[in-house]
């Protein structure tokens, strides 16, 4: 008959328990995974799934009790905090393109074709959306789930577990990360915000040259053409600083 004795157990189940509540909490904050579409199973199996695969590369985590409730929830509370921290940091660049979607759409005159998106429960426009799904597409095309996986890996070096539970707050500082969404935002609407804006100006120019030509009949639909185009020829080079806000908010945690 096999016996177990309870250090046995401990060892055992304390390598995957920590780093499966940390993959899972990323999970539950990241764009795509953390919507109700996806199923609570998938979010659990991936989850163990990351935690087993990746044991080679952590280091040894400390035993923690189960019956010691304090340390237990301190501990649980840290595993929490980093891993929707993460999420929240990916979380932060998706909403900084869906930003200059806000802006480009602001100065093209789309932005009163407004829906309701049931992924954010807020109100959407089309400009946002259509960046906000391409950035979707280009996270898997520039293997930025791989890139979200190593430094969820590298975390357990930077912040392990136990010591120090809460040092990630005072070392990563994520209540100045909000800044990031405006600064990225401008930084990639900046082109076509000023491309627009040119565009306005010599419809203002017209407007006092030509006060018979009718200018709003004929700048709506200049202003959107204009704008389509400069899209258009804008996404080719949207990976380079999508890039460079996801690795800085990831090194955080590396």
């Amino acid at each position: 008959m096999l016996t177990f004795s309870e250090a046995q157990v401990m060892a055992w189940l304390n390598p995957i328990l920590w780093p499966f509540i940390r993959t899972l909490a990323l999970f539950a904050g990241m764009p795509v995974f953390s919507q109700r579409a996806v199923p609570q199973r998938v979010k659990i199996g991936l989850a163990m799934f990351i935690a087993v695969a990746a044991q080679p590369s952590l280091p040894e985590m400390p035993v923690v009790p189960l019956d010691s409730l304090p340390q237990l929830l301190v501990v649980v509370a840290q595993q929490l905090l980093i891993g929707l921290s993460m999420g929240f940091a990916v979380r932060l660049v998706f909403a900084s393109l869906e930003f200059a979607g806000e802006l480009i759409g602001l100065q093209m005159g789309l932005n009163f074709a407004g829906f309701f998106d049931p992924s954010t429960g807020s109100q959407g426009t089309s400009s946002s959306r259509f960046l906000g799904s391409m950035v979707a597409f280009l996270f898997i095309a520039i293997n930025g789930h791989l890139m979200l996986i190593q430094s969820l890996v590298a975390s357990f070096q930077a912040f392990p577990v136990g010591e120090e539970p809460f040092r990630f707050l005072r070392v990563a500082q994520p209540q100045v990360w909000g800044a990031e969404v405006f600064r990225m935002g401008l930084w990639i609407a900046l082109p076509l915000v000023t491309m627009l804006l040119f565009v306005n100006l010599v419809l203002g120019i017209i407007s006092r040259v030509a006060p018979q030509l009718n200018v709003f009949s004929v700048g709506f639909p200049l202003t959107v053409s204009v704008g389509l185009v400069g899209l258009v020829a804008t996404l080719p080079l949207m990976h380079q600083p999508f890039m460079i806000a996801l690795e800085r908010l990831l090194a955080a945690f590396t």
